[in-house]
C-alpha cells in the first residue's frame, strides 16, 4: 500500500517514544513519567467539565490559559503559546522558525525528536558534539546557523546549562532563533524565561507532563517575544485551531494555580533523585550530575545492555540507548521510594 504514500513519506525516519509495557507489578523507570499524581485540583477541575459542554468546542485561542500562564512568569498573554503536547509546540517552532535554509543547531547527544523534526520539514540538521564531560559548550554555538535549540537541562543526560552560558549563545546569535527547551527545568534548573524580554530571538518552550504530573493530557508551551508567538499561532491556526481539548484546559489552568502541590512534588522528586544518586554510586555506578527527574549512570565494570536486561528479568523497566557515546549508560526515572529501593536492590545484586 506504500505506493499510495506521498515520496517524503519513504525518507522519514519516525521517533521511537519509550516502551510503554502491559505488564503487572512492573516498575516502570523508563520514560521520565512523574512518580506522584496531579494535584487533586486538577482532577476536580476536570470533573468539572464532564457535562453537556463537551458537545461544544473548546476555546481556540487558550486564553485563560494563555493568561495564567503570563501571569505566572510575569509576561504578557501575547508571549504564550499553548499546544497539545510541547512536541506539537516544537514542531511548530521547527516548520514556522526553523526554516531559513541554513542547518539548524542541537547536540549530538539530545532530543532525539529534533533530527525527526529536520527530517519531516526538509532542514539541515548540524550536531555540536557535547564536552568529554558530557555538558553543553556555549562557544560551540557561535557558528553560523538557522537557529539553535537544545534541552535544558539536557535530554537524556540531565546536565543543566547556567543561564549566564544561555545568555552567551543567545548573544552570539542576535540573528537566529535560540530555542530552550525545558521539559525538566522545575527539577533543579532556574527558567530562561526571566531573559525572554531581553533576546527576542529567545523562546523557551516547556511542558506539563514532568514536573506537573500531566503526560495523560499533552499539554506544552512557548513563552517568547511577541513576533515569534505571532508565528507559531499561525502555523496552529494552518494545521490545528482547536489543539487543546476542554479537559486538558481546565487541567492545565488548575495546574499552574496549584502552585503548593506543584512545588511540594518537586521537591520530593529532587530529594529521592540525590538519594537514589548516592545509593547508585555506592554500588560503584557513575553519575552524571542532574538537574532533571532522571539520572544518566554507568558502571566501569558492566554492561549496559546487560544490566537493562538484568533488570527486566526482575520487572523493572530502564532506558538503554544504543547510541554512539552514550551505550554504557543507563537513564533512570526518579520513581517512588519504594521503586527506588527494588532498583537499587536488583542492581546490587546484578553488579556482584
Amino acid at each position: 500500500m506504500s505506493r499510495f504514500w506521498s515520496p517524503f513519506v519513504k525518507t522519514l525516519v519516525p521517533y521511537v517514544p519509550g516502551e510503554q509495557p502491559k505488564l503487572d507489578n512492573l516498575v516502570k523507570l523508563n520514560t521520565n513519567e512523574n512518580p506522584y499524581g496531579p494535584s487533586p485540583k486538577v482532577i476536580e477541575a476536570i470533573r468539572g467539565q464532564l457535562d453537556d459542554s463537551l458537545r461544544l468546542y473548546p476555546a481556540p485561542n487558550a486564553d485563560d490559559l494563555k493568561a495564567e500562564i503570563a501571569a505566572y512568569y510575569g509576561v504578557t498573554s501575547a508571549q504564550v503559546f499553548v499546544g497539545n503536547g510541547s512536541d506539537e509546540v516544537l514542531a511548530h517552532v521547527f516548520h514556522g522558525l526553523f526554516q531559513h535554509g541554513k542547518a539548524v543547531l542541537f547536540p549530538d547527544i539530545s532530543y532525539s525528536f529534533y533530527p525527526v523534526y529536520c527530517g519531516l520539514y526538509g532542514i539541515e540538521a548540524q550536531t555540536v558534539p557535547l564536552a568529554e564531560d558530557f555538558s553543553i559548550r556555549a562557544e560551540d554555538y557561535s557558528q553560523p546557523n538557522g537557529g539553535i535549540i537544545f534541552p535544558n537541562p539536557n535530554a537524556p543526560t540531565g546536565i543543566l546549562l547556567g543561564l549566564e552560558a544561555v545568555e552567551r549563545i543567545l548573544a552570539a546569535n542576535p540573528d537566529s532563533v535560540v530555542v530552550v527547551d525545558e521539559a525538566y527545568v522545575d527539577f533543579g534548573g532556574q527558567t530562561a524565561i526571566t531573559l525572554v524580554n531581553r533576546y527576542p530571538n529567545l523562546l523557551v518552550t516547556q511542558t506539563l507532563s514532568k514536573s506537573r504530573s500531566l503526560a495523560g493530557l499533552r499539554v506544552g508551551l512557548a513563552v517568547g517575544h511577541a513576533d515569534l508567538i505571532e508565528a507559531l499561532e499561525r502555523i496552529k491556526n494552518s494545521f490545528n485551531s482547536y489543539p487543546l481539548d476542554r479537559l486538558a484546559l481546565a487541567g492545565a489552568l488548575a495546574a499552574f494555580q496549584d502552585d503548593a502541590y506543584f512545588r511540594q512534588t518537586c521537591r520530593a522528586v529532587i530529594d529521592s533523585r540525590e538519594a537514589l544518586a548516592s545509593g547508585l554510586a555506592e554500588l560503584g555506578f557513575e553519575v552524571l550530575p542532574s538537574a532533571a527527574n532522571f539520572i544518566f549512570v554507568r558502571h566501569p565494570q558492566q554492561d549496559a545492555a546487560a544490566l537493562a536486561l538484568g533488570l527486566r528479568e526482575q520487572r523493572i523497566i530502564v532506558r538503554h540507548f544504543k547510541l554512539p557515546r552514550i551505550d554504557q549508560f543507563l537513564r533512570i526515572t526518579i520513581g517512588t521510594e519504594t521503586q527506588n529501593q527494588a532498583l537499587l536492590q536488583a542492581l546490587k545484586q546484578l553488579v556482584r
